[in-house]
């Protein structure tokens, strides 16, 4: 499937994902491609992996193998909902191997997100694992294949299944199936939608579709920005379930080909085991921890701490910061573009240019990698080689349902509003789009969190406070709130709304 022309790309414009993994896996076989948290059985059933690129190639191709082998067409849209696991890259890599489209899903999607997003875009299978914290995840993916029609399979990696779930930990096995040679596809293969991905806008969820160019246009930028040494580690705490997670970890590790190290959730003990390991190297981690993990002696090993900010107007309250390292803020605008920059000498992050960015930014020579202005109606603009350019599915721009809209010029609006510096030329982002809360990584419509309360109790009463880690956190207050929270789940609600509603430990008496 085609959205688009074939010369957005950057490196090459035929290159792929998989081209990118095939490089690296030739320079460097036995070297090792990705490594699992180390507290990894404290979250899922199993033992920590590590691969090296032959064997994380061998796990792509069985697991290419296994979808075509369930008969999914070319194109065919699988959903994938891992935690931040060797089983993620290794999953999203193999659906683009069999010539489908990965759909990852955010972690704490829950049946009623869940089955929303993949009617939409027409989900053929679902790709989960037993288990992750306190979720059963495969029975979850059961229940949401249930609902929709054209989900046909079920599969997961982990123990204990159940019934009706193929099991795929057996394409980590030595002699792993031979790979099924997908149907070719016409013209440039680089061109075709390679992932899914879902935002939130002030009108609803909308599916964000991007080809192989569009994702490495992406992860370009970050890449470039941070000048990391070939063949150099990555620690990421970032899952792929968004455009960031690709963008700030998948993509710079197969451009730079060397190992990518997974964290999940966040535990500070294990980070500190893994960042201390680390030599040289990046470290790819939420903006609003920055300041506490710079205090701490967590950050004394890398070369480049890159720091994503889902909320990018906290970047204008930044202090300076020094590091050892070079600090380097992402931000995010949604599912729509990153945009990436080195501190200033003076440790304080860097305005955002009216017009063209370049990564290395202000480099002589240095390529676009994406351009920004302000709209009519004083919202951020971005038009670039990374920005998704085709409402997904293909047709849904003629109907009504929320799609991405593209104008005439290329530039999508990403809802941000900001204002423009007349000193200086650069924009400064003033507030997130309308009605729209951002939790850590999750975004949410005010209206339909209120909704849904609403649906599970007609009493309870639920608000976004300020949050110094999160943005934003959601607090929850019902007659019962052990009930309001039970009902919210059982409605298939997000996990941070229904949480919102966990009854909370009183203090002690003094």
């Amino acid at each position: 499937m085609i959205l688009g022309g074939n010369d957005r790309g950057a490196v090459s414009d035929r290159t792929t994902l998989d081209d990118l993994f095939r490089r690296a896996g030739v320079r460097n076989p036995d070297a090792l491609a990705l490594a699992d948290p180390p507290n990894r059985e404290s979250f899922t059933c199993d033992a920590p992996r590590r691969l090296t690129f032959a064997q994380a190639d061998r796990a792509i191709s069985a697991f290419a193998a296994r979808l075509r082998r369930l008969g999914l067409p070319t194109d065919a849209v699988v959903a994938m909902q891992l935690p931040n696991t060797v089983e993620s890259p290794i999953a999203l890599l193999g659906v683009l191997r069999a010539g489908m489209i990965a759909a990852p899903l955010p972690l704490l999607w829950r049946k009623q997100e869940i089955v929303a997003a993949l009617k939409t875009i027409g989900a053929k299978a679902i790709v989960t694992t037993a288990r992750i914290e306190s979720c059963a995840h495969a029975e979850l993916a059961i229940h949401v294949a249930a609902e929709l029609f054209t989900v046909r399979h079920v599969c997961a990696f982990g123990d204990n299944l159940p019934d009706g779930v193929s099991p795929l930990d057996d394409v980590f096995a030595p002699a792993a199936g031979d790979f099924v040679q997908a149907s070719p596809r016409p013209g440039n293969a680089a061109a075709h939608v390679a992932v899914v991905t879902f935002d939130v806008a002030p009108d609803g969820q909308r599916a964000i579709a991007r080809n192989h160019l569009e994702l490495i246009a992406g992860g370009r930028g970050p890449y470039l920005e941070c000048g990391a040494d070939l063949d150099a580690m990555t620690i990421s705490t970032i899952p792929i379930g968004s455009f960031a997670g690709m963008a700030l970890a998948l993509v710079p590790w197969l451009l730079g080909g060397g190992s990518l190290h997974l964290h999940h959730g966040f535990d500070l003990a294990t980070f500190a085991t893994q960042s201390r390991a680390l030599e040289g190297g990046t470290i790819v981690l939420p903006g609003p921890a920055l300041a506490a993990l710079v205090a701490s002696d967590c950050l004394e090993t890398p070369s480049n701490i890159i720091a994503l900010w889902r909320s990018p107007e906290r970047t204008a309250n930044q202090v300076p910061r020094q590091a050892k390292a070079n600090l380097i803020d992402a931000a995010s605008f949604g599912e729509i573009g990153i945009i990436t920059a080195l501190r200033g000498p003076d440790g304080l992050p860097v305005p955002m240019p009216y017009g063209s960015i370049t990564a290395p930014r202000g480099a002589a020579g240095a390529p676009i990698i994406i351009e920004a202005l302000r709209g009519a109606a004083g919202a951020l603009m971005l038009r670039g080689p990374m920005v998704p350019s085709h409402a997904f599915p293909p047709g849904a721009e003629r109907g009504s349902e929320p799609h991405l809209s593209v104008d005439a010029m290329g530039f999508v609006d990403t809802g941000y509003k900001c204002r423009l510096t007349q000193h200086d030329q650069t924009l400064a982002i003033d507030g997130p789009p309308p009605g729209i809360t951002s939790v850590g990584g999750y975004r949410f419509r005010q209206n339909d969190i209120d909704w849904m309360v609403t649906e599970a109790d007609l009493d309870a009463v639920i608000l976004a406070l300020p949050d110094a880690m999160l943005d934003w956190r959601l607090a929850g207050n019902a007659e019962d709130r052990a009930v309001t929270a039970a009902s919210l789940a059982a409605r298939g609600a997000n996990a941070l709304i229904a949480g919102a509603f966990r009854p909370r430990a009183l203090p002690d008496a003094a």
